[in-house]
């Protein structure tokens, strides 16, 4: 099939001289990530490739067919060799045998890994028996949106025949059902019923393809696919602009969307994040304000999405704000109330009127995508990635109604063709502008499927600090560092800011090693503005969703050659010591308490705050400060925010206060031996130890040490501490309270 020449949409990224080199089971893998580089072919997490091939079986040395199928959970865009479960295939379809029908396929899952090749551990997907009783030996099955578009149209059966005599095809048409054993015999059935199939289209799921070889099935699928999309796209045309019944409210323009989004999000965060945190995206394509701001959004968002990918994560539906954007912004925060208890209303409705006995326990009531005519679509996740995803997802889904819309124009169709064994009747189906949702009672059998709760208890436990969003000031280096680096570990999201934004941005990339790209941000800030400290705040509600944990290490130490601080060094020590902590809380603090949810501040002392010296005044005074303020914020901001604090000795080691002329003079103030060509990092060590010698461990302070009690103050292990300050000086007597 010479398809590049006839594609509109998609592009032939096949590369023979790359294939050329590869084996079979790297072929395979090599296909399935062309196939999940593209959005528009499937979505993150969703599909399924297999190739059935020729191995050597070391038990007898006969060669068998092996079922090389896309292990559960896997992605195909970033599937490696080592994702794909390996299946003997004459013992998969010999279970045939034991199937006792439809009413007890869960019990075949079980089967799927006794019939494993190699001792692989890569657990087989659900969709195991589609590709095994398919006939063919390299079978695609993906969720494009135009392939979705047309399996959730009332009239989708009609249209395929459209589609198959326009382009030459035998695709044939399967009512909806649950995937699983049942299925993969229902499509080996239509394929011996259908004499020169070359596809199946699953009502409200997707698309079945294949190929003799691996490039033919390549190039199959994203032929057919874009195929696809030429077919709609031409109805779509024919509808001009009024997809989804045209507009009936207008967008606000761009800055005034973010500027609501910015203002809305902390609370919708943390209404919904009763349960469980969430971590928050926001989106507003103009496909998504489309949908928003469409006469239908209404009803079509409430009637649910079809494909089960998209329901495992958006729900059986997002949540719809009515809201007219000509309105005052201010209102929005009342009627997400509104629409909430609304929403866990009907979702607990929902699950007691599905629920068996032996179903699993209701889930988090609350919704994963959000949408606001006039401003976008806010989507929620356990990490920033899985926010991101679910906001993809229901785009996906937008674009599927849409595309069944097209395909509905001037259509009146009442014979729901995914009506079938699965859900017999047609009255189970509800349908708007041509869109066909999955019945509710097959959404919940797919979402409560036990199949789907092991896959979730199989997830590894989450960290410490993971759903948590975090905000270090002073980022860039010594404490707040280590600060980032450490809670990057613990599986925070993090937005590093720093007026030093190189060493910012080096301790973003630093941490992003950690805990992936989209874990972490970093801005610039200056403590003494509160015009910058709102960008940082901005920043991170704009990338993360809010704010559950504000660090700041930032502070000065006031130095001259001569030894005297002037007026203005002394302002500027209590500037940024003193009122710019209080000014980072105070800008925080609406952040936090349009969440509700519990939030956590640590700010840096110093153990200069109760030890009186020669020469250091200004420094010794504003920590003596500082630490006071913990202790009023405490009690201002309870008992939603704790507010603590760690009382640190001399920390050298990555200080930007101990550049190497004030370390040289220290060690001439102490009279230690050094010489002068040593690194900037060998004397600050010299300095360090002499520091050390003083306290009762003898041991220097570490940016780590500090680091560590920091995030012990700020995570979950302390939630009855507040107003408290943590030495970490070594045993500094001089320190010991008095």
């Amino acid at each position: 099939m010479a398809a590049s020449k006839e594609l509109r949409f998609l592009e032939d990224k096949w590369d023979e001289a790359i294939a050329s080199k590869l084996d079979p089971p790297e072929l395979l893998r090599y296909r399935s990530n062309l196939l999940g580089s593209d959005l528009r072919i499937t979505n993150f997490g969703g599909g399924n490739t297999s190739s059935k091939l020729d191995q050597v079986d070391p038990l007898d040395g006969v060669i068998r067919k092996i079922l090389w199928v896309k292990g559960s959970g896997g992605d195909l865009g970033s599937i490696k060799r080592s994702g794909f479960a390996t299946l003997r295939l004459d013992e998969l379809l010999e279970l045939e045998k034991v199937y006792r029908g439809v009413e007890f396929e869960d019990e075949m899952v079980d089967f799927y890994s006794q019939c494993t090749f190699g001792n692989n551990p890569v657990a087989p997907s659900i969709d195991t028996p589609l590709h095994g009783y398919l006939p063919f030996p390299h079978v695609d099955h993906l969720h494009p949106d135009w392939g979705i578009a047309l399996a959730a149209s009332s009239n989708g059966k009609i249209k395929m025949d459209e589609f198959n005599k326009e382009f030459g095809h035998k695709l044939a048409w399967l009512p909806w059902q649950r995937p699983g054993f049942e299925l993969g015999m229902m499509l080996r059935r239509i394929v011996e019923d259908t004499p020169g199939c070359d596809g199946v289209v699953l009502g409200g799921h997707g698309l079945f393809t294949w190929g003799e070889t691996q490039r033919e099935s390549y190039l199959s699928t994203i032929t057919i696919i874009d195929q696809l999309g030429q077919f709609i796209a031409r109805h779509a045309e024919a509808l001009g602009h009024k997809h989804f019944g045209g507009a009936s409210v207008s967008s606000r323009e761009s800055d005034v969307r973010t500027a609501i989004a910015l203002k809305i999000m902390p609370h919708l965060r943390g209404v919904v994040s009763r349960k469980q945190r969430v971590i928050g995206s926001f989106t507003d394509t103009q496909h998504v304000l489309d949908f928003v701001n469409s006469a239908q959004a209404k009803q079509l968002a409430h009637l649910g999405t079809s494909c089960p990918d998209h329901f495992i994560r958006t729900k059986i539906r997002p949540m719809f704000i009515e809201w007219n954007p000509t309105g005052d912004a201010g209102q929005l925060d009342e009627l997400i109330d509104l629409a909430l208890e609304t929403y866990r209303a009907e979702y607990a409705q929902y699950y007691k009127a599905h629920a068996l006995p032996d179903s699993p326990a209701i889930r988090d009531a609350s919704p994963t995508v959000v949408l606001v005519p006039g401003v976008g679509l806010f989507s929620f996740g356990k990490n920033k990635t899985e926010s991101r995803i679910t906001g993809e997802f229901y785009t996906n889904a937008i674009g599927v109604m849409r595309g069944a819309g097209a395909l509905g124009a001037g259509v009146d169709c009442t014979d729901i063709p995914q009506a079938g064994p699965a859900a017999a009747a047609a009255s189970a189906f509800k349908t708007y502008a041509n869109y066909v949702a999955l019945p509710p009672s097959e959404a919940f059998r797919i979402e409560y499927w036990k199949l789907e709760e092991a896959k979730i208890r199989r997830q590894p436990p989450e960290k410490e600090l993971s759903r948590r969003i975090m905000l270090v000031v002073g980022g860039g280096s010594g404490i707040g560092r280590e600060v980032a680096l450490l809670a990057a570990q613990r599986g925070a999201h993090i937005m590093v800011a720093d007026r030093d934004t190189k060493g910012a941005e080096q301790v973003c990339e630093e941490a992003k090693a950690i805990a992936g790209n989209e874990a972490v941000g970093c801005v610039k800030i200056d403590i003494r503005d509160r015009k910058t400290i709102r960008a940082a705040l901005d920043e991170t509600v704009r990338q993360f969703g809010g704010l559950d944990i504000l660090i700041n290490t930032a502070a000065i130490f006031p130095s001259s050659p001569d030894g005297v601080i002037t007026d203005p060094m002394w302002g500027l020590t209590l500037e940024v010591n003193v009122t710019a902590n209080f000014m980072l809380t105070d800008e925080a603090h609406p952040v936090f308490t349009a969440q509700g949810i519990d939030g956590s501040i640590v700010l840096t002392s110093s153990a200069n705050a109760v030890v009186a010296k020669r020469g250091t005044e200004a420094y010794d005074v504003s920590k003596a400060a500082l630490s006071h303020l913990i202790r009023e914020l405490a009690v201002t901001y309870a008992p939603k925010i704790r507010v603590n604090g760690i009382s640190p000795a001399t920390v050298v080691k990555g200080s930007t206060m101990f550049p190497r002329d004030r370390v040289i003079a220290s060690l001439k103030k102490y009279n230690l031996a050094f010489d002068e060509k040593s690194s900037d990092d060998d004397l600050r060590h010299e300095l360090a130890k002499y520091y050390a010698r003083r306290t009762l461990t003898g041991q220097p302070i570490d940016p780590t040490d500090c680091a560590q009690a920091i995030l012990f103050l700020a995570g979950p292990y302390t939630p009855c501490t507040t107003g408290h300050i943590i030495p970490v000086d070594g045993g500094l007597t001089e320190a010991f309270l008095r």
